[in-house]
């Protein structure tokens, strides 16, 4: 068990498993970014860190989003029992008379390496907590197609700017308003997950990133477990503290449900797959993959689950 000596009681598979969380801004060392890191925070913390191992979620923002505009999303998953990582990644990209936020796949083993060194330093809020072999990839919006490239293990103009090779800690993925498109040529691009499981979350009111983009994207997912869930009433910053932030193109679609509620749910369906995924959480897997459609009004879902073998070893 993760939790430890503090493990929280629960009456519903859906709820998380702490009740604090904390967060501190540090600097990536490989390539100056600067980095809010979202923690669980139980009690016993500073006095146990032997009792607890939270695996690493990297949030790969969306084009001109602060990071900052993830902070209740990000404080969410946490609290499902992960480090969650937001950097600001600033990049330039002189064929599109751009520079500003824009995610890239090499922005992956620099958090890698930075989490490791946080986890060894005595001086770190997170020393001693990390369990550095797992690790997770959530995204938004060209972030998310950042991350589907990640797990698909292909370098794709803009996307990559230079060899990638993924990761063998990379076990899973969560995406909202996002799909995979090859950036030149905006032909739909084949995912050889080689079984990572992948989730997109996508909103039905979403007008930048349409909806059957997304399906489109699940259906070239090569393998299972995959899972594609329809949030209803959701524009393109669902998971953001607010619609439209700042700095981000505008989505002309209005959400139809309160930001905070999007949020949320967004939020609880990512940690709850990243839970089912990452730890193999009996249920986790059982909200994620039966029960939570009927559960939760506000979402659909369409998935596919290998069975038996994925759920072996759940933690109960």
């Amino acid at each position: 068990m993760i939790c430890g000596m503090n493990k929280i009681t629960v009456t519903h598979s859906n709820e998380p498993l702490f009740d604090n969380v904390d967060n501190y801004t540090t600097t990536i060392s490989a390539n100056n970014d600067s980095a809010d890191i979202y923690f669980p925070k139980p009690t016993d913390l500073n006095s146990r860190t032997d009792a607890y191992s939270f695996p690493i979620a990297l949030l790969l923002q969306g084009v001109n989003v602060d990071k900052s505009n993830y902070s209740k999303f990000a404080t969410l998953v946490a609290s499902y029992g992960f480090i969650v990582v937001v950097p600001n990644h600033e990049k330039s990209v002189p064929e599109l008379a751009f520079t500003g936020l824009l995610s890239e796949t090499s922005q992956i083993e620099a958090v890698q390496a930075q989490i490791k060194a946080e986890n060894s330093n005595s001086a770190s809020p997170i020393a001693g907590i990390v369990n550095t072999q797992k690790l997770a990839l959530l995204g938004h919006s060209w972030g998310g197609a950042v991350g589907l490239s990640a797990i698909a293990n292909i370098c794709l103009p803009i996307l990559c700017d230079r060899d990638y090779n993924r990761p063998d800690e990379l076990v899973a993925g969560a995406f909202f308003g996002a799909n995979l498109r090859h950036p030149t040529t905006q032909e739909f691009v084949s995912i050889c997950n080689s079984g990572i499981p992948i989730a997109l979350l996508q909103g039905n009111n979403d007008s930048i990133a349409l909806f059957e983009r997304a399906e489109k994207t699940y259906e070239q997912i090569q393998t299972p477990p995959k899972i594609l869930i329809n949030v209803s009433g959701v524009n393109h910053y669902g998971i953001t503290n607010t619609n439209n932030p700042d700095g981000a193109a505008p989505d002309a679609n209005m959400g139809a449900i309160a930001q905070d509620v999007a949020v949320e749910t967004v939020a609880r369906w990512s940690g709850l797959f990243l839970r089912a995924s990452v730890l193999n959480d009996k249920d986790a897997i059982d909200y994620i993959y039966s029960q939570g459609d009927e559960l939760d009004e506000n979402v659909s879902v369409i998935s596919q689950l290998l069975e038996p073998s994925f759920i072996r070893g759940a933690v109960l």
